[in-house]
């Protein structure tokens, strides 16, 4: 099984396009396409090679060219000769990886050069006093132990099945070199405060901001507030970018922002979340981010902007990245394109059916969870690559929300987890805990239901969200992962069966619980994924399964709920 994009993808040039559109720089050299690549016993550099592997796709891929599952205790080694353009000559030069799963150390020319663990986030290191002659002779030693470790995983697990979907390894985001000068910018942060932003530069520099159409301004100390007369703010429907250029004294890098507020307030009888002012029905769907050629890795550049526009045909505004942290490359088209994100950490720890999902399911959810998932280890680490989760993503507008943990998984003493979440990023929604196991300290009312008859009404004390809902299937023979099972929550026999369920699921439920809180509401989901097929979309996306005509009534039906209950509240006041 492929999508379109599989024949498109050049093996020597996979994914050209540049990896970081928020801090870009002109002079770099993309390392995607065939390395050498081994799968070891042993933790010692191999004699020999055994192959060819095509970066940035994971060995159990098949666009990687090996078709092979890397195993606890095994080691997967690359190995790639680089030499430099002469354009790097004298400058300091630095080795750039997206995203290694999960745990990997770097040398170069037998020097080793970093060393890092979490298989979702990016790392580097300054590699220029390593360089010999010119060339670079990379190697990577990459371990994987899954499920079988405290490390983050999201959707992995090493016996997949269900809602659970074939474990990767390595190398999975793009790798390049960029040439920099002696002092030059490491990062930007770029926080939105509603009508201004605010841009900074680690380290500190002095230089010179300048934004089309607004002009210059002078960096001072490092920092920038900027702050238009007329702001054009962001959203769905007007997704307005600010694009801008920094310069200091050695370094120049491209880079935008946009302007858009959020803020809860209370309409009426309930609380609603605002977007630039006004309550905002934050129709969505859950996006898990597989694909069936290059599992955790898209096809090809494109793959992400039709995926977010074959949502917004169908009125969607909003996709919850589900358990899993994106190349760059996604959040850009979401802000380029105008899709609001809200962003799941990525779990670990331990998962139990039975306490996890049987039990919440049927009513059954254990409140105090302060002493659940008490591994130190796994909380640290939990801590940590939520830590550098925020940190990596908080300059994309398209992020209005973040998910801390969902549904029990890895989930520990949310109530203080969420106080430590807040000093990360206090501009944006935290969802403590989407689904159940709920605590008192959380922005909003957030819950999951798939069976029974949804009954939708907020308490007033925090706005009401359906976070997870749905999840109709529908197989499409000639398109589907595993042909003996089939996971979802209803099977629907013709795609008309399936639509009419959809409809009516919004029609009788979700539409009308709007004047009674909802404020959002996240359909399961974007596409199918191996054994779920409970997407509107199949996995290898060439049928879009919910027709348009169907679902634009719908979104429609929403926002004009949420205007009508503001505009009913404004009358009486």
């Amino acid at each position: 099984m492929n999508t379109a994009w599989t024949d498109k993808v050049d093996l020597n040039m996979p994914l050209p396009e540049y990896p970081r559109p928020q801090l870009a720089r002109s002079l770099w050299l993309n390392l995607n396409g065939p390395w050498e690549y081994a799968i070891t016993t042993s933790a010692r550099h191999p004699k020999e090679f055994e192959g060819q592997i095509i970066v940035p796709f994971s060995p159990e891929s098949e666009l990687s060219g090996v078709n092979r599952s890397l195993k606890a205790g095994e080691y997967l080694w690359y190995r790639r000769d680089v030499a430099l353009p002469q354009e790097f000559a004298g400058k300091r030069v630095i080795l750039n990886f997206g995203a290694v799963d999960q745990c990997a150390t770097v040398w170069v020319n037998s020097t080793q050069v970093v060393s890092h663990i979490g298989g979702y986030l990016p790392f580097s290191a300054d590699v220029t006093d390593a360089i010999e002659d010119g060339h670079l002779l990379i190697t990577v030693r990459v371990t994987d132990d899954t499920d079988r470790s405290f490390h983050s995983r999201g959707k992995q697990k090493t016996r997949r099945g269900g809602i659970w979907y074939t474990p990767q390894s390595g190398i999975w985001q793009t790798v390049w070199l960029e040439s920099v000068p002696g002092t030059y910018i490491e990062n930007l942060n770029i926080e939105n405060h509603g009508a201004s932003v605010t841009i900074s530069t680690v380290p500190p520099l002095e230089g010179t901001v300048s934004v089309e159409p607004l002009g210059q301004f002078p960096l001072e100390n490092g920092q920038v507030t900027i702050a238009p007369e007329n702001p054009h703010f962001w959203c769905p429907d007007d997704p307005y970018l600010y694009h801008f250029t920094l310069e200091t004294a050695q370094d120049r890098v491209e880079s935008y922002f946009a302007i858009r507020s959020l803020a809860i307030k209370k309409v009426g009888e309930y609380p609603r979340l605002c977007l630039n002012g006004k309550p905002y029905f934050f129709h969505g769907l859950l996006d898990q981010g597989y694909w069936p050629e290059g599992l955790l890795t898209a096809p090809a550049p494109e793959s992400y902007a039709d995926d977010i526009l074959a949502m917004k045909r169908l009125g969607f505004n909003t996709l919850r990245k589900h358990i899993k942290v994106e190349p760059e490359e996604f959040y850009y088209q979401c802000d380029r394109l105008g899709m609001i994100v809200w962003q799941d950490m990525v779990n670990n720890g331990s998962y139990r059916y039975f306490r996890d999902t049987v039990l919440p399911t049927i009513g059954i959810q254990k409140r105090n969870d302060r002493r659940l998932h008490s591994d130190e280890r796994s909380r640290n680490t939990f801590r940590q690559g939520a830590a550098d989760a925020v940190n990596q993503l908080k300059n994309h507008p398209c992020i209005c929300y973040w998910t801390i943990f969902n549904e029990g998984w890895g989930q520990f003493d949310s109530d203080r987890v969420c106080g430590w979440f807040r000093t990360l990023d206090v501009t944006r929604f935290i969802d403590t805990t989407s689904g159940w196991f709920r605590g008192k300290n959380t922005d909003v009312d957030s819950r999951h239901q798939y069976f029974g008859k949804l009954r939708l009404t907020g308490d007033g004390l925090r706005p009401l969200v359906l976070s997870e809902f749905g999840g109709k299937t529908w197989r499409v023979e000639g398109h589907i992962f595993n042909p003996d099972k089939t996971y979802g929550y209803g099977a629907c026999p013709t795609r008309e069966a399936l639509n009419e369920a959809v409809a009516a699921l919004y029609r009788e439920s979700i539409v009308p619980a709007v004047e009674k809180g909802l404020c959002a509401a996240i359909y399961t989901q974007v596409s199918d994924v191996e054994d779920e097929v409970n997407g509107l979309a199949t996995y290898d996306r060439r049928v879009v399964k919910l027709d348009a005509d169907t679902m634009l009534p719908i979104s429609r039906a929403l926002q004009d709920a949420m205007e009508k209950t503001v505009a009913s509240f404004e009358k009486m006041g």
